[in-house]
């Protein structure tokens, strides 16, 4: 979401006259996009002004102005404390009021040290506006689209009803309106992103409400939109349409994140993740049933407090049980303000640190495994970018792996047929199903490391 949100400022500046940078010694404004969802995440918010604040006072006295702003979640948390602490920020603003942006600029110059990081009323997709085709097509052939912001869950770990606010679903016609433009404009994998994206219920051309099955439905009837995915997912918010979204639809790829945070009932109570272990699994086996060929991933907290070697057991249990494609798993990191924060029985750090190690050599165990078993199989393989090497692109499978291909350049934004044919750690290689006598497979694999 913090990509998509990046880009749509982006997008909000371009009619005021400014451009992208890579380089920030050459940018008249830089903005700090933030996260405030894991501890070290917002460190380095402070780590990176400090360095920011040595470059604009160096570009000052070579005469060039520069503004710094602050956007995201740790401004929404932190407000005018980054501006206490960090005097050479002009401009701090949430998450939800980034289309204000040009003015919130405005006014920073005139007086530096400008807060907003208030819950609007209005809706801000609709201030927005459209970008130009020209920025449209720097998404590339896959673009992020968020169709939900918000949480209402209220899990005892999370910031994030506190720095995103209530749920909130943008209407269809909005959403269906922004892919079909970025379908115009080359793309042709979306995946539409919230907080709790299938808690969606945005209207639909009558006001009434849509579920994200419905929306997606809708999208998929583009033409020349080729996949859909979606993240991330809450398991009670998995309903009956949803999963038979997964057979009825052929656009929605065979790929689902689905958060379980823990395989222990006590510790996913402890939570207040409002479901339990044989929820999850009955979740995932009615997906299975209608999508055999699907792959899961999750997230993983270890270390929670109270957490106990039984309870982080029942979490090895509970991935043995399912097989995962992939995961992100994080030691506990206690944020402020939130009800786990002051929780007593802290887990010791030494002992998450092992537990850490001990589930993610499973998870990827798990996920070298899943690899290993598409080698020699036929996949479709969506094309994106050219690859480091002459006559390579890279392209993704249904299962969000990437992939090192040879083949001509006129192929990218397309799918073909792929034989996987070497795996590296962290990608796979394969050659068109119609050239498959000529390349060489230790080459190819040479490549992908």
């Amino acid at each position: 979401m913090n990509v998509y949100d990046a880009t749509r400022m982006a997008d909000a500046l371009e009619p005021h006259g400014y451009t992208t940078t890579s380089d920030p010694e050459e940018a008249e404004l830089v903005v700090l996009n933030t996260c405030h969802i894991r501890e070290r995440a917002a460190e380095k918010v402070y780590s990176e002004l400090g360095k920011l604040r040595v470059m604009k006072a160096d570009r000052k006295s070579r005469g060039l102005e520069t503004q710094i702003a602050v956007a995201g979640c740790v401004a929404q948390a932190e407000g005018a404390e980054i501006i206490r602490r960090q005097n050479a920020v002009d401009l701090v603003v949430g998450p939800q009021n980034y289309h204000r942006l040009p003015q919130l600029l405005h006014a920073a110059a005139a007086s530096p040290g400008v807060v907003d990081t208030e819950f609007p009323v209005e809706d801000k997709f609709s201030h927005l506006g459209h970008p130009t085709k020209a920025r449209l097509q720097t998404r590339g052939v896959s673009a992020f689209v968020t169709v939900q912001e918000g949480c209402d869950k209220f899990c005892a770990f999370c910031v994030v009803p506190y720095t995103r606010g209530a749920e909130y679903s943008r209407p269809m016609e909005s959403i269906v309106d922004e892919v079909s433009r970025l379908v115009d404009a080359g793309v042709r994998e979306v995946t539409l992103i919230g907080q709790n994206v299938n808690a969606y219920h945005g209207a639909d051309a009558s006001g009434g409400p849509l579920t994200l099955a419905a929306l997606m439905a809708r999208i998929a009837a583009i033409k020349g939109l080729l996949r859909i995915r979606y993240t991330t997912s809450h398991p009670l918010d998995m309903g009956d349409d949803l999963i038979e979204a997964h057979r009825d639809i052929p656009q929605l790829m065979p790929y689902l994140h689905l958060p379980v945070q823990s395989g222990s009932d006590r510790v996913l109570a402890a939570m207040n993740r409002r479901h339990t272990a044989s929820d999850y699994l009955a979740v995932v086996e009615r997906v299975r049933k209608v999508r055999p060929d699907i792959a899961f991933s999750s997230d993983f907290i270890v270390g929670f407090p109270g957490e106990a070697d039984a309870d982080f057991q029942a979490t090895i249990g509970l991935v043995e049980r399912v097989g995962f494609a992939g995961a992100y798993s994080f030691m506990y990191s206690p944020r402020p303000g939130t009800p786990a924060a002051g929780a007593g029985s802290q887990v010791p750090h030494e002992v998450m640190r092992d537990r850490l190690a001990q589930l993610q050599a499973l998870l990827e165990q798990q996920k070298q495994a899943f690899n290993a078993d598409l080698c020699g199989r036929t996949v479709e393989v969506l094309f994106e970018r050219e690859g480091r090497y002459p006559g390579q692109l890279v392209g993704k499978t249904p299962y969000l792996q990437g992939v090192h291909v040879h083949a001509p350049s006129h192929m990218i934004g397309s799918v073909a047929a792929v034989e996987i044919v070497a795996l590296s750690t962290n990608s796979l290689s394969g050659r068109l199903v119609h050239e498959i006598h000529s390349s060489n497979v230790e080459e190819l694999a040479s490549e992908a490391d």
